[in-house]
This record gives structure tokens, C-alpha cells and sequence, in this order.
């Protein structure tokens, strides 16, 4: 593909663009934080305030989309995107809330096997849900609770130290979560490698695909994963307050006998409105379920997902591939030593987001982020010293790539 073949952003017209004060799109290269707005989003929307207006309670089991039968409207786009069989993926809640409930059943510590592996820079509301459950258990965060940082000097986690981490637990290691992409680098990992050695430890593991899914290929179901969270509103544009979305792996779809933090919504669908004391789980990742889904939180991802099922992922991969090394390129045409890649350079160990490191430490990045917001180009900044950004496939382009080269280096020259 050369560099002047825009088919990446081909449905960019499909999404509402940001402006600036003269109307002009703004080079929206953060959709790692959220995604833009799918312009049929509103339209999903309006149809279930028109049947809600219409139809009031009978809109649950009739009109358009019966409500009581919604998150399964979502159920094959999150399989496809997850690479995971259709009963092994639902619909609910938000991804710290589906993390509760699936570290509830599968953290059982027992005995000396009670310690969890989490890296040391996980997204703090990762860590505080594991430092929360291991609490619940009675125990102690910081002698249950095992980060694993870098080596001295790099920003990257080696495989082959996440894996000799495992070993070195051994029969002490209860459960392994783990980003698929890592939120501050964007880093990707081996999901089924790492979902070996942990099973080969004894240990149960989790992902956090929250910058993954959507963003990269990914198979659970094959990987051998025990489950996975995610939310929706980065690369899946299903927007603020979007459902989220939870993977169960097939072996433990009915295993009615797994502890678990039950509702009524997660009763089997056929026996679910006879309203019965005891608890029979519906099979697979939908026995998770606790309250019916947020319809209106749950329409946009509709959208979204239309769009992801006609572009497919193997294909916006591949773009996406073309739209980070031309970023890369970018980077690498700036004065040297004004800025430095944190993100693998290797295509297949990395999303669509790229990480930078500014010389001149916090202060100088900030104002280097703020000049890049001057001129059009929306990142984000995270603390300490990153700045983030991600063409998207979907509706970012290679002409937008060369305009955040070209304001990247304006903006080093502007803040010296």
C-alpha cells in the first residue's frame, strides 16, 4: 500500500468528526480513550426512545428490538471481535464491575496459593479491584499482591519475564490478570502464551482487553483464557457510560457450581420469568449477568458494530498497521533526541496507539501536548511523562498522520 493510498478511513464519513472554532476537523487521534461518535448511533438511540414513547413496558418484549432479548443484539460482534464461540461473550455492566464479578469466582485462594500476578504499571482501577478482592478474602494486598515491573531501564515487559515470573510462583500463584494491550505503552502481549504458563503454574487467568478488543486480532477461545473484560467506548465508539463486555471460556459454561455473585439476569432465559428461589445459571457467559443491560447505553455499540462487521478487523488491522508505521516514520524525520518511541517498533507487539516520551521530562511534554492541541491534533497526556496517540482505521487517514508530523515538529520548535 504506498504512502498516497488513503483506504484507511474509509468509513471516516460514517462518524461524527470533532471541529475546530472555523468548523474544520480536528486530527482526532484518541480514540484509545474514546472512540468518535458513529453518525447511526443517534439514529439506534431515537428508535428506543420512540419505543419506550410508544410502547412503554411492552417495548421489553416486543417492537423494533425487544429489550429483554438486547444484549444478545451485541452477542455476534463481540464474539467476532474477541475471536470467542457466541455463549462464551455477554453484554453488562461496565469492565470494573464485570472484573468484581469474575475475580469473585475465579479467585479462590487457597492455602499458600493465594498470591495474584498483575504488572506493576496496570491501570490503577485493575489494581485496586485486585487489592480489593484479596482484602475480601481476609488477606493482605501487599503480600498477596505480585507486580512485575520492566528491567532497570526499559519501558517494556518481556515475555520471557512475564513467564519466568509465573514459574518462579509456582504453587504460590492463585491468578494471573493481564492487559491484552497495555494502556500506557501500548504494548500488546501474547495472549496465549501467557495463558500456558499459567495453566502449566496451576493458576487461573484474566485479561483487561479494554485497549485491545477492537484494536487488535485477538482468540480467546483458543487461547485457553479463563476470562477477559473489556469496555466499549475506545475502539468500539460506543461512547460514554457504553456497556462493557465480559468473556467466559467454554469449560466453565455450566458450572452451575462455581461461586458467584448472582442476579436475577443471570438466570437461564428459559426459566428466568418464573421467578423461582433457586438459582439456575443461564449457560455460559451470560450466567454472569447481573441486571438486564442499560438499553440506552447499549444502543450505540449497535451502531459501532455494523460498522466493524462490514470494514472486518483482519482488514482494519492491516490498515492500521500502515497508519502506525507511517507515524513512526514520522517520529523517527524529528530532530533527534527530541522525542522518544515508548511503543514497540514491532507491528505485531503493538495496537494502534504510540507512546512518546518528550524530551525535557514532564514540564516540556505537557506544553509540547497543549502546542499539539493548538494546531488541531487531539492526544491525551498521561502522567508521568506519555503522550498518546492512535490513528484509528476506521476513520483516521495517512494525510492526518502527516498533518500530527508536521505539528510535532512545530510543536518541539514552539516550546523549546
Amino acid at each position: 500500500m504506498s504512502d498516497r493510498d488513503d483506504s484507511p478511513g474509509r468509513f471516516r464519513s460514517r462518524f461524527a468528526l470533532p471541529r475546530d472554532a472555523a468548523g474544520e476537523p480536528l486530527v482526532y487521534f484518541c480514540g484509545h480513550s474514546l472512540g468518535l461518535m458513529p453518525l447511526a448511533a443517534r439514529e439506534v438511540v431515537t428508535e428506543e426512545l420512540d419505543s419506550w414513547a410508544a410502547l412503554g413496558i411492552e417495548a421489553q418484549f416486543s417492537g423494533r428490538r425487544p429489550w429483554v432479548e438486547y444484549a444478545g443484539q451485541v452477542t455476534a460482534g463481540f464474539a467476532a471481535l474477541a475471536g470467542a464461540q457466541a455463549h462464551e461473550v455477554v453484554a453488562m455492566n461496565a469492565l470494573t464491575v464485570n472484573l468484581h464479578l469474575l475475580l469473585a469466582s475465579f479467585y479462590r485462594p487457597r492455602g499458600e496459593r493465594r498470591r495474584v500476578l498483575i504488572e506493576a504499571g496496570a491501570f490503577p482501577s485493575d489494581r485496586h479491584a485486585v487489592a480489593a478482592q484479596i482484602a475480601w478474602h481476609g488477606l493482605d494486598p501487599g503480600e498477596c499482591l505480585f507486580e512485575l515491573a520492566p528491567r532497570g531501564g526499559e519501558d517494556l515487559l518481556r515475555e520471557e519475564d512475564i513467564e519466568a515470573a509465573i514459574g518462579r510462583a509456582g504453587d504460590t500463584l492463585a491468578l494471573v490478570l493481564w492487559p491484552g494491550v497495555q494502556y500506557l505503552t501500548g504494548q500488546a502481549f501474547d495472549i496465549a502464551r501467557l495463558t500456558g504458563a499459567a495453566r502449566q503454574a496451576g493458576a487461573a487467568i484474566g485479561f483487561d482487553l479494554a485497549h485491545a478488543i477492537g484494536n487488535v486480532p485477538l482468540a480467546m477461545h483458543d487461547s485457553g483464557a479463563d476470562f477477559a473484560v473489556w469496555c466499549s467506548y475506545k475502539y468500539l465508539n460506543a461512547g460514554p457510560g457504553a456497556i462493557g463486555g465480559a468473556f467466559v471460556h467454554e469449560r466453565h459454561a455450566r458450572r452451575a457450581d462455581m461461586p458467584r455473585l448472582s442476579g436475577w439476569w443471570g438466570v437461564d432465559p428459559d426459566t428466568r420469568f418464573r421467578m423461582a428461589h433457586g438459582f439456575e445459571c443461564a449457560p455460559g457467559a451470560a450466567g454472569w449477568q447481573v441486571s438486564n443491560p442499560p438499553i440506552l447505553s447499549t444502543a450505540p455499540l449497535l451502531a459501532s458494530l455494523q460498522l466493524f462487521g462490514e470494514a472486518r478487523l483482519p482488514l482494519l488491522r492491516q490498515q492500521s498497521i500502515v497508519l502506525t508505521r507511517a507515524l513512526e516514520s514520522e517520529i523517527d524525520r524529528l530532530p533527534t533526541g527530541e522525542v522518544t518511541l515508548v511503543s514497540p517498533r514491532e507491528a505485531s507487539a503493538r495496537g494502534a496507539q504510540l507512546s512518546l516520551r518528550v524530551r525535557g521530562a514532564r514540564d516540556r511534554g505537557r506544553r509540547v501536548h497543549a502546542a499539539l492541541g493548538a494546531r488541531g491534533i487531539v492526544g491525551d497526556w498521561r502522567e508521568p511523562d506519555i503522550l498518546r496517540i492512535a490513528p484509528v482505521p476506521l476513520y483516521n487517514t495517512l494525510a492526518e498522520v502527516r498533518r500530527c508530523g508536521q505539528a510535532l515538529r512545530e510543536a518541539l520548535v514552539a516550546e523549546p
